[in-house]
C-alpha cells in the first residue's frame, strides 16, 4: 500500500517538474540558511569559549590606582598603590587558590639582527598556574630565580618567532638594553584575548628581575597588578567583597573615600561575552528559520493548487472505494516528500556554505549533529504542518461534486 502511494506521489510530482522544483526551492533555501547560520553562531560560541579558557578560570585582577597630572587622570595601573605585601595578605583570605603579583611594561628586545617590542610581565612562579598557562618547551623560572633576580625569561610564541625565527630559542640569549637574558622556555600558544590583543606577544620573567633590572620601581616592592585565582566559582562573590575590604584597610582609606585600586572579575566579563554570543547565535537561527516558514507556506499553496487540479481524480478514487484517510495520506505524503528532498539538498548547500566560510573568510564554524538533525526534523515538520490542510481539504471533498468538477 505504502509503495503504491509513493509511486503515485512521485508520478504526481513528476507531472509538473518545474512547479515541484520551485516549491522545493523554498525548503532548500530555508534549511541551507538554518544550517549555515547555526554553524556560524556555534562557531562564534566556540571561539569565545576558547578565549575565555585561555584567560584562566575564576580569575580576579586587582589593578593599582591612577595618577592625576594637571587635572588629567591617567589610566588604572599608573600609580604605585599595590605592593607584594598586599598580594601576600590576599593569599591568606579564605577561598584563594593562587596569587601572583605582576609588574608589567613594554620593552624593546634584541637578538642579533632582529628586534621586537613586546609586553614584559615580571611575576612569580604561581603566575603560570593562575593563568592556566603551561610551558610547552623548556621550563619555567623557580623561586630561587625570584630570590636571586636571575636574568631569565619565558617567551610567548609571537616573541620567540620574531626574535629567533625558526631557531630553537631555549637556552639562547637576547638583550633588553645592554643586559642579556637567557630563554628558559616557550609558553603554549593562547591566541587573542577578548579585547583582540595577542596574548602570545609576551615575555614572562621573575618579578625581582623586572623590578631591579628592567623597569626599576620608585617604591620598593610595588607592582601594577595582582592576579588572584579563586578556589571555586561559588566563593567568588564573597572573596571579591573580602579583598576590597582588606585592601581598603591596608591602604588606610577612610569611609566614603574612593578606592585607590580597581578590582575586576574576569569570569563575569567572560560570562557576559559568552551570553552575548549565545543571543547572537539564537538570533541568527531565528532569522534563518523564517525561510523555513516561507518554504512551508509555498508547499501549502502548491498543494492547494494540486488539490484543485486533481478534483476529478479524487472523485474517481473515492467512487471506486478510496477512503478519506487514503486520500489524506496520499496528499500528505506528497508534501512530506517535497519537504524531505528539499531538506536533503538544503543540508548539502548549508554544509558547503559553512566549509566555504571557513576556508575563504577564515571564520570559525561548527557544524554539530544536533543542528543538522534539528534542521531536518523542523523541515519535515513544516512539510507535515503545511501539507495537512490541503490534504484534509482533498479528503473532505464530496465524491459526487468532485466527479462533476470540470
Amino acid at each position: 500500500m505504502l509503495g503504491a502511494m509513493l509511486r503515485e506521489a512521485w508520478r504526481a510530482m513528476g507531472a509538473n517538474r518545474l512547479r515541484t522544483f520551485l516549491t522545493m526551492l523554498g525548503m532548500v533555501i530555508g534549511v541551507g540558511a538554518v544550517v549555515l547560520m547555526m554553524a556560524i553562531g556555534q562557531g562564534a560560541q566556540y571561539a569565545v569559549a576558547q578565549t575565555i579558557s585561555s584567560m584562566g578560570s575564576n580569575i580576579f585582577v586587582v589593578l593599582s590606582g591612577y595618577t592625576s597630572v594637571g587635572g588629567v587622570r591617567t589610566g588604572g595601573g599608573s600609580a604605585p598603590t599595590l605592593n607584594v605585601s598586599d598580594a601576600e595578605a590576599i593569599a591568606e583570605l579564605d577561598g584563594v587558590d593562587t596569587v601572583a603579583p605582576v609588574h608589567w611594561g613594554s620593552v624593546q628586545m634584541v637578538r642579533g639582527p632582529n628586534n621586537w617590542n613586546a609586553w614584559v610581565h615580571g611575576t612569580v612562579p604561581a603566575y603560570f598556574d593562575a593563568r592556566s598557562w603551561p610551558v610547552a618547551e623548556g621550563g619555567a623560572f623557580t623561586d630561587s630565580d625570584l630570590r636571586a633576580a636571575t636574568r631569565v625569561a619565558v617567551l610567548g610564541r609571537t616573541v620567540a618567532q620574531n626574535l629567533f625565527g625558526d631557531e630553537d630559542p631555549v637556552g639562547k640569549t637576547f638583550r633588553i638594553g645592554q643586559a642579556p637574558f637567557t630563554v628558559l622556555g616557550i609558553l603554549a600558544p593562547k591566541g587573542q584575548n577578548l579585547e583582540g590583543r595577542d596574548q602570545d606577544d609576551l615575555v614572562v620573567m621573575p618579578l625581582t628581575t623586572a623590578q631591579r633590572r628592567v623597569f626599576g620601581t620608585a617604591f620598593q616592592g610595588s607592582v601594577r597588578q595582582i592576579l588572584v585565582k579563586a578556589s571555586a566559582p561559588e566563593v567568588m562573590p564573597a572573596l571579591e567583597r573580602n579583598m576590597e575590604s582588606l585592601l581598603r584597610q591596608r591602604h588606610r582609606l577612610r569611609e566614603g573615600a574612593d578606592n585607590d585600586f580597581t578590582l575586576r572579575n574576569l569570569t563575569a566579563v567572560a560570562e557576559s561575552a559568552a551570553a552575548t554570543t549565545r543571543v547572537m547565535s539564537l538570533l541568527l537561527g531565528a532569522i534563518a528559520s523564517v525561510s523555513l516558514l516561507v518554504g512551508g507556506i509555498g508547499i501549502m499553496n502548491i498543494m492547494l493548487v494540486s488539490v484543485t487540479e486533481r478534483t476529478r481524480e479524487i472523485g474517481i478514487r473515492m467512487a471506486i472505494g478510496a477512503r478519506e484517510r487514503d486520500i489524506l495520506a496520499q496528499f500528505l505524503l506528497e508534501a512530506v516528500i517535497i519537504s524531505v528532498i528539499g531538506c536533503a539538498i538544503g543540508l548539502g548547500l548549508g554544509l558547503g556554505g559553512a566549509l566555504l566560510a571557513n576556508q575563504l573568510a577564515k571564520m570559525t564554524v561548527v557544524v554539530s549533529g544536533s543542528s543538522v538533525l534539528t534542521a531536518f526534523g523542523v523541515a519535515a515538520g513544516v512539510g507535515v504542518f503545511f501539507g495537512f490542510y490541503p490534504a484534509k481539504k482533498a479528503a473532505g471533498l464530496d465524491p459526487i461534486e468532485a466527479l462533476r468538477y470540470q
